[in-house]
């Protein structure tokens, strides 16, 4: 087939928009060939638990599925019941990124709450979690938060624990969806279950896509009380994969060694050295802290558009001149420094 594509240009739009590891690639070829079990029954999937279980404790169990909204979906629905609500920061991915689909496909109603930073609080939670009893009134009975968050800011682990402590304290479940759950463990220098299984979090969305996989997530149950019906839920979502294997197969291929680091890594070193290169230049001032692959930056009128012109971005908050620079797995040094160079040009300095 003809490349269509120019595989020179980068830009700065979405952790989606990179290609797929070489070595994710090369573990798709490796399950290729022969017949295995259709529908995760497969040595592969089998292989995963085990992988899983290394990062998240051996109560862990992975239900690999084909992108983050399902996983984020079919884990929700697997904790509430049908007058169930889920607390959620209102800039969250299931809010405000998703189409809907928590609440037309899941049948589950979002209570969101508005944070300065994307991150909740057990007060925050608070401003939703009522009506416990009301007829009226949805029940809220889990929490989701993302980590790191859709505004690129972290979670420690003393503050999930304490987001944890108290949702069951109320009779309410923990979900983290972790799209980037990589970079956030890169950023905090800590094992994963550090800030998940050990935090008090019962279920989570296990991110592959944005780290070098081709299309791979899984949802993860990590306490007993969590994930009832998942062995359903993945069909009746449209989440079960027949050749789970190729799924599978790539998130061993992350997960198994070191990539995941290494990639998530990375990202977070090309998106800090990209606010070093441009924080100041003038008129250009930031939204949150970069503590992630993300940078939220305020620019003078007019630059973005200048800049657009050679690197594809996202306008975050076009009324305040935000926008939103992501940095991903395959993000060359040199591909930050003509970006810096593009916004140091637009803005005349």
């Amino acid at each position: 087939m003809q490349t269509l594509h120019d595989p020179a240009r980068r830009g700065f739009a979405s952790d989606n928009y990179s290609g797929v590891h070489p070595e994710v690639l090369a573990a798709i070829v490796q399950a290729n060939g022969g017949h295995q079990t259709a529908y995760g029954a497969d040595d592969y999937t089998a292989r995963l638990q085990q992988v899983v279980r290394g990062h998240f404790g051996e109560q862990a169990e992975a239900f690999p599925v084909f992108n983050g909204t399902g996983a984020n979906v079919v884990a929700l629905q697997s904790l509430l019941p049908r007058w169930g609500a889920v607390v959620a920061a209102r800039s969250a991915h299931i809010n405000v990124d998703e189409g809907g689909a928590p609440e037309r496909v899941g049948g589950m109603k979002l209570l969101t709450v508005e944070t300065p930073d994307g991150k909740l609080t057990p007060e925050l939670i608070d401003r939703e979690a009522w009506g416990y009893g009301d007829e009226h009134r949805a029940q809220p009975l889990a929490v989701s938060i993302t980590q790191s968050t859709e505004l690129g800011t972290l979670y420690t682990p003393d503050e999930i624990a304490a987001i944890a402590e108290h949702a069951h304290a109320k009779g309410m479940l923990l979900h983290v969806d972790g799209a980037r759950l990589a970079n956030a463990a890169v950023a905090l220098d800590a094992p994963f279950r550090a800030f998940t299984t050990d935090a008090g979090v019962d279920i989570l969305s296990l991110g592959g896509t944005k780290n070098g996989a081709m299309g791979a997530e899984a949802v993860v149950t990590l306490s007993p009380g969590a994930g009832e019906g998942l062995v359903y839920l993945r069909k009746l979502n449209m989440q079960l994969a027949s050749k789970m294997r190729f799924i599978s197969a790539q998130l061993i291929a992350l997960f198994e060694g070191e990539l995941w680091h290494e990639n998530a890594a990375h990202a977070n070193a090309m998106a800090a050295r990209l606010r070093a290169a441009v924080e100041q230049l003038p008129g250009v001032s930031f939204a949150y802290p970069t503590q992630s692959n993300g940078v939220f930056a305020r620019l003078p009128e007019g630059v973005a558009d200048r800049v657009r012109d050679a690197f594809f971005f996202y306008d975050w908050d076009a009324s305040a001149r935000e926008v939103r620079w992501m940095c991903t797995w395959d993000t060359a040094e040199a591909d930050v420094d003509a970006f810096a160079a593009a916004v140091r040009e637009a803005v005349g300095a």
